[in-house]
């Protein structure tokens, strides 16, 4: 393959070009060639390798090497250094030989920086990624600036594997189970990040410098190397059961975090494994063949497509209004004072920065809630996360009232108290007395009608759901919800308090449930129901672990806890009978004040709760774990066709963005419909695919 017909399979690459200057240095006998690599744009486009810029860096090697200098520096452009490979033109290649040119090239290029007879330097100067941060390490000797911002590997995060030298060189630079940590454990960990300090304490890079003068500061410390000032010490690697241990640590994450469903994971500790022989010869061949393999996988495809999902379309979310229509918030009522309205409040005076005030039944709950909020903040600034001024600012922002008639000059108000229609009714009736027509009324509600919420009210048009998910500072979705009278303004006032928030924001329809607890639901409620009728609760509880969920489906009930979830079913058994039942079993259990099925011994062994299986009254037709799978399955297919038939959401794009953000389904599901579709359930159930071939899997 040419490098032109290389190139054409990234069409839309913004290609990052690398620049080679031939440097005097105090104290260098010679040149110095620094390569800076550069895509033209700010920061908030980082420089990322496709194939054109693979090939410019390698012609910039050229350059430097034909100068014969002392040494040859990568760095990067101001705040960045690189963010990995160009992943948008993945999708474009259709065939496993062009994934391999991709594999090979990169091998190719970084590797000429390990095995240079002249001394290399990797000057860090910003954020570096994946395929930038194994440009780093393919260098000889490294930097980092303290002012650095992202540094690790995340392409487990996405159902990959870094695969230009990351697998082979990490673990032969710092060890292995440090290794582990930083591919593995960081990346399945909500694609957690390393700060320059950490890194360099792990071994990544030889030495922090000051980002002031990074550059110069530098070029003084490569002087010192090479002239023998200074000694770059690098430890000594166990290979022997230190690697052992640490392979049996990585198998233990991704068996947790993956179950087998991301299978570029688990070739990632193949890789690491590997490379306990230090044969870059043999590893980069096997990384390079599993790189190949990865690319044109549907589960790598499906990633990618949640990626751009969470970094696009959550960006720009469909059906917004205008935002010229927004209107400003400079104060926010919370109606409750319970922990969901503490985290609620907690989020408001952190990101707007305005007065909240939380008012509930009795001062002695205010108080509390007060107290909540202001103990959160010091936990903040135990961490470091705030300064002393900041804590004192946020603390008097945070007040309490019993009068409603504090809420008289907010301009936002969210409530917060119990799931039952009438009550969210008779405190939207209190707050209209005492607040301005054009203020916002927003419910928190996780399944109930903002239509019916708001039809008693003399202005119903400044109503609109805003549907946080638990932990509200944790899980970064919030659906958005339309009543039937809700106006522009108040829609578009509601999207922008939810960007300063810095929540995904999702415009959902007002149906039943919405659409993260109405697809979780049902599908529980097909596993639920298979227990009813006789299938062991252990049997039942496995059934989904194919698919790599974050929980098992019983522990998930445990976390929403029974309560909520039986409310949440009569609601949706209101709303369709036909599809979702209500367990008598599961109102027992509730009834009797019981949270989880599953008890734990001081080993972790897993047993069903005595009382729970006594008072569980199962039929006599169990089910295998496989048919409680395709059931629920094809439970999922169905409610989200109708839900799209019924335009609760705009595309089949914003349930998966949904799922990703509000119940943390992986990556490399897509979501959930890229899963339904290549397991063939899609078409079974609905008769049609919910997304065309090639957009979150390998093109036909």
């Amino acid at each position: 393959m040419t490098d032109a017909d290389f190139a054409s399979l990234f069409p839309d690459e913004v290609v990052t070009k690398a620049f080679t200057r031939l440097l005097d240095v105090p104290g260098l006998s010679g040149k110095l060639a620094l390569i800076t690599i550069d895509n033209g744009h700010d920061h908030t486009r980082p420089s990322t390798f496709g194939p054109g810029g693979l090939a410019s860096l390698n012609a910039a090697l050229d350059e430097a090497f034909a100068a014969e200098p002392a040494a040859i520096a990568v760095t990067g452009k101001p705040f960045v250094f690189a963010v990995g490979a160009d992943l948008s033109g993945v999708k474009q290649i259709a065939e496993r030989r062009h994934a391999l040119q991709v594999a090979q090239t990169g091998h190719d290029v970084f590797r000429r920086l390990t095995e240079s007879k002249i001394p290399t330097f990797a000057f860090v100067n910003g954020a570096t990624l994946g395929g930038g941060l194994e440009l780093a390490l393919s260098a000889q000797y490294r930097t980092v600036s303290a002012g650095a911002g992202a540094i690790a590997f995340p392409e487990c995060f996405l159902g990959l594997f870094p695969g230009w030298g990351g697998t082979q060189l990490l673990p032969n630079l710092i060890g292995a189970d440090a290794a582990v940590t930083v591919i593995i454990e960081n990346a399945l960990n909500q694609n957690k990040m390393l700060n320059p300090a950490k890194a360099t304490d792990l071994g990544i890079f030889d030495v922090q410098l000051d980002s002031a003068d990074f550059l110069e500061e530098s070029l003084r410390w490569a002087v010192r190397v090479l002239n023998g000032e200074e000694t770059v010490q690098r430890p000594e690697i166990d290979r022997g059961q230190a690697w052992d241990d640490a392979v049996n640590r990585a198998k233990g994450i991704v068996e947790a975090r993956t179950h087998g469903a991301s299978p570029a994971v688990t070739r990632a500790v193949e890789l690491i494994e590997l490379a306990r022989d230090n044969d870059l010869d043999a590893g980069y061949a096997a990384e390079t063949e599993a790189l190949a393999d990865a690319l044109m996988s549907d589960e790598l495809r499906s990633g990618l497509y949640s990626f751009d999902l969470t970094q696009k379309r959550a960006k720009r979310p469909a059906g917004a209004p205008d935002k010229s229509l927004a209107r400003e918030v400079k104060k926010v009522g919370v109606v409750g004072a319970g922990l969901m309205a503490g985290q609620l409040a907690l989020l408001f005076v952190r990101r707007l920065k305005v007065p909240v005030v939380i008012t509930d039944i009795d001062q002695a709950r205010i108080d509390r809630g007060v107290g909540y909020i202001h103990g959160e903040i010091d936990k903040l600034a135990g961490k470091g996360r705030l300064s002393p001024d900041e804590v004192n600012r946020l603390k008097a922002l945070v007040t309490g009232s019993l009068d409603k008639a504090a809420f008289a000059d907010a301009d936002f108000v969210i409530e917060a108290v119990f799931e039952e229609m009438s009550v969210k009714q008779k405190v939207f009736a209190e707050l209209e007395e005492h607040v301005s027509a054009e203020a916002i009324l927003a419910t928190n509600t996780s399944s109930l009608s903002i239509t019916e919420m708001a039809s008693q009210l003399r202005n119903p048009e400044r109503v609109v759901g805003f549907h946080f998910f638990n932990p509200v500072a944790v899980l970064p979705l919030l659906e958005i919800v339309r009543g039937e009278k809700t106006d522009d303004g108040a829609l578009a006032t509601a999207f922008s308090v939810g960007k300063q928030l810095k929540k995904s924001c999702v415009l959902v329809k007002d149906a039943p449930a919405f659409v993260v607890n109405r697809l979780l639901t049902r599908f529980m409620g097909e596993v639920i129901a298979s227990v009813d009728e006789g299938t062991p609760f252990e049997v039942a509880d496995r059934a989904l672990t194919p698919l790599g969920l974050p929980m098992s489906p019983l522990v998930l009930l445990q976390l929403v806890g029974p309560a909520v979830a039986q409310h949440v079913n009569h609601t949706m058994h209101d709303a369709y009978p036909d599809r979702f039942g209500i367990s008598e079993n599961l109102q027992r259990f509730v009834d009797a004040g019981k949270t989880a099925v599953w008890q734990w011994d001081d080993k972790g062994n897993q047993t069903v709760d005595p009382e729970v299986a006594a008072l569980w009254q199962q039929g006599d037709s169990p089910s295998t774990e496989e048919q409680v799978r395709e059931r629920a399955l094809k439970a999922l297919a169905e409610e989200a066709r109708i839900m799209l038939d019924e335009g609760v959401v705009a595309e089949a794009q914003d349930l998966d963005l949904c799922m990703i953000l509000g119940a943390g389904w992986p990556f490399w599901l897509g979501g959930i419909t890229p899963y339904l579709d290549r397991s063939g359930v899609s078409e079974q159930v609905t008769g049609k695919r919910f997304l065309d071939r090639g957009v979150a899997s390998v093109p036909a």
